[in-house]
């Protein structure tokens, strides 16, 4: 800006220079110093248009970092919902499971209970066929043999 203000300045003084037909030294001096002001005026507007390159280049990259981010959130999202129905599925089943695992369990106590209930009752059978054997035996008559003949034989059998 101060450039501009500058170039007016030199251009009223040329003007002035020009009406009052001042000498010529001091026109070439102003001339001068109007190619000097021009000059520095045109490495101004080089220096702010490498700024303003330099400014659109930093703006693609984060515009291209702010996409990047985005697409990699969306697919976070996408992955965060997919977990959350594997785990909702993966809860059921685990509901399911246990379930299943205290049925078993209850089935397996019950089968425990009908176990012993049944080694209970082979003892009472085993305890009645001990007692009920010798008394399918009939008494020997008094001043006989211990066993009718034949039946000694077949208490043998039943005793292997």
């Amino acid at each position: 800006m101060a450039a501009f203000r500058d170039m007016v300045e030199v251009s009223k003084c040329l003007l002035s220079l020009l009406g009052t037909n001042r000498t010529e030294a001091q026109q070439r001096r102003l001339l001068g110093r109007h190619e000097q002001m021009m000059e520095r005026l045109q490495e101004m507007q080089d220096g702010a248009d490498q700024q303003l390159r330099e400014t659109l280049a930093v703006e693609e990259e984060v515009a291209q970092s702010l996409l990047e981010l985005k697409e990699c959130t969306c697919q976070g999202n996408t992955e965060l919902q997919q977990l959350e129905v594997e785990l909702q599925r993966t809860s059921k089943e685990d509901t399911c499971l246990q379930a299943r695992l205290r049925q078993l369990i209850t089935e397996l106590q019950e089968l425990r209970e009908m176990e012993e209930e049944l080694q209970r009752q082979e003892t009472e059978v085993d305890e009645d066929n001990t007692v009920t054997i010798p008394a399918a035996v009939p008494l020997r008559p008094r001043g006989g043999p211990a066993h009718p003949p034949g039946q000694c034989t077949a208490l043998a059998e039943v005793h292997q």
